[in-house]
């Protein structure tokens, strides 16, 4: 645990390897059910991938050819590094069949290196027989399945167009776990209608389901997203940064000790972001998150 503050993924994960790892995005191009039309059109309203996916993750070259890109960049600072392929754009298990699936994440392991997989997806995208072959692939190589979450609120999830409910995430999460796969899960706090109060409400909610690791996220609002055009038409509070130290500490105090933290924010390229704009990087955020913490006598799982 970092200082006794809150369980750090980089303290965690440098208990699972032997040696320093690195994660490597993946676009698989893949799409998602509530995008293409199968549950819904449109996608999640507050997403753009863009924001995320780093220069050398693109469909159009082979998921080997993006993981070789991706290690040429990382191998400059740590020559020795090994890697975790992360299957990161849109959902990464919307395929069928299932043998497509595993031709993919084959490719990732076949590279020189990659020693795991990192598999972003919804909870209403996995089935049985995906979760016994990754379920029996964790038995061999690292596996970790991180399911978008969001909201453990249903009305939220419907407001931003998820396409399923809370009780499915919890269902996924339960039938990934019991197969032996390190499992995750993401949430973002601040979405249209979640307040302070409603935030802390479901930390202990979150903190329930059976997952190992857990990222949070403040809400971005995204240029050429259905949230934005929301947002021009009747702006809802964003969090300033001083707002969101607060709430994510009180947030960490409601979750369960051993629940790994991955991250407690995400800053999408500034030119993409409508609001709020902190002008902070994550570890300067993290440093503030952390003096705060300590002097006010907070860690994680202290009312849980």
């Amino acid at each position: 645990m970092n200082n006794q503050l809150y369980n750090d993924y980089g303290t965690w994960i440098r208990t699972v390897f032997p040696y320093r790892v690195q994660k490597i995005s993946v676009d698989a191009g893949f799409s998602c059910p509530n995008r293409d039309g199968s549950i819904g059109s449109g996608g999640c309203t507050f997403c753009d991938n863009n924001t995320f996916n780093p220069p050398y993750c693109n469909p159009a070259h082979t998921i080997a050819a993006q993981l070789e890109a991706g290690k040429a960049f990382f191998a400059r600072k740590y020559p020795e590094m090994r890697y975790l392929a992360y299957f990161q754009a849109y959902t990464n298990t919307y395929a069928q069949p299932l043998e497509r699936l595993k031709r993919m994440y084959d490719e990732a392991l076949s590279v020189d290196g990659v020693v795991g997989l990192v598999i972003g997806t919804r909870p209403d995208c996995v089935t049985g027989s995906l979760l016994d072959y990754l379920g029996e692939l964790a038995r061999q190589v690292f596996v970790t399945v991180e399911y978008g979450i969001e909201s453990a609120n249903d009305a939220t999830l419907a407001a931003i167009n998820r396409g399923h409910d809370f009780e499915c995430a919890r269902r996924a999460v339960a039938e990934t776990a019991e197969r032996g796969i390190t499992t995750g899960a993401h949430v973002i706090l601040g979405l249209p209608g979640e307040g302070r109060e409603e935030s802390l409400r479901q930390a202990p909610i979150v903190s329930s389901l059976d997952i190992d690791v857990l990222k949070i996220h403040q809400l971005q609002i995204i240029k050429g997203t259905k949230m934005a055009e929301e947002y021009a038409r009747k702006p809802f509070h964003t969090y300033s940064a001083e707002e969101y130290i607060e709430l994510i500490a009180s947030y960490l105090q409601r979750i369960r000790a051993d629940l790994v933290v991955e991250r407690f924010t995400s800053q999408s390229p500034q030119g993409m972001v409508i609001a709020p704009k902190w002008g902070l990087k994550n570890h300067e955020f993290a440093n503030l998150l952390v003096n705060y913490m300590r002097k006010n006598g907070i860690r994680q799982g202290q009312l849980a």
